[in-house]
């Protein structure tokens, strides 16, 4: 903000003389407030540059302000964030940097960072995946996570998350079962125990979690005290997981 500070200050000279009034206790007349505005509006356009600098003061300003209260949000929730028994693990169990994925198997971004986050799981072989099912899609998304929920029960979670991943067109219930269906799932199993009621909390403490995190769709990755809203690059998560392994 290389003029701000110096135009505020000059705005306030000029303007002062005409906007004080009598006494410190009177309101501006209509005529001193027409003026006030007047010196404003002109110096304003005169120097739109002046807005500029404020507008982007008052960005970097939101920004920041988002990024910490995101941050004391992340550090309230860090225990169901990352190690909630119920939600599915990818990669290392025991693995030295996590990232949580909240993501929609009905979402196109989401499957657009599947493949980098396939790629950082071959490479890297201390990385660790939390999968956090938050279908806000519509009612195919929500029948596709409770799909996945319970062929966790059978042990193919992962079989089926990466096949729906990598599905195309448009995902609907028949979609869903027949996907199941080719990595070997029991879907009447699977049918007979979705709704059941683990899945439906963990379900709903997922929406919740998304909410304390201010988290308004899919995808969305954490990795330490950082959130990530929207598709990201495999580039931008190396270096996150780099500065979880080497802070400061």
């Amino acid at each position: 903000m290389r003029f701000s500070v110096l135009r505020l200050v000059f705005a306030f000279l000029l303007i002062l003389p005409l906007a004080a009034p009598a006494r410190a206790d009177e309101p501006l007349t209509p005529a001193q407030k027409a003026e006030v505005e007047k010196v404003i509006h002109d110096y304003f356009m005169a120097h739109p540059e002046f807005m500029i600098d404020v507008l982007h003061a008052a960005e970097a300003k939101l920004k920041a302000q988002k990024a910490d209260e995101s941050r004391q949000a992340i550090a309230a929730k860090r225990q169901e964030l990352l190690h909630d028994t119920s939600s599915p693990v990818g990669g290392d169990p025991q693995g030295d940097v996590t990232i949580v994925e909240f993501f929609d198997y009905r979402c196109p971004y989401c499957k657009e960072v599947e493949p980098s986050l396939e790629e950082l799981l071959r490479q890297d072989k201390k990385l660790r995946i939390v999968y956090k099912e938050f279908p806000v899609l519509g009612p195919a998304s929500v029948y596709a996570s409770r799909i996945a929920l319970a062929a966790r029960k059978q042990g193919k979670y992962a079989a089926f998350h990466t096949a729906m991943m990598a599905a195309k067109g448009d995902i609907t219930d028949d979609v869903v079962l027949a996907v199941a269906q080719r990595v070997g799932i029991d879907v009447a199993k699977a049918k007979a125990e979705m709704n059941a009621p683990e899945i439906d909390d963990l379900i709903k403490r997922t929406y919740a979690l998304a909410d304390a995190l201010d988290i308004q769709g899919t995808p969305a990755f954490i990795i330490g005290d950082t959130l990530i809203p929207g598709a990201t690059d495999i580039a931008t998560l190396r270096h996150l997981i780099a500065e979880q392994r080497n802070p400061g």
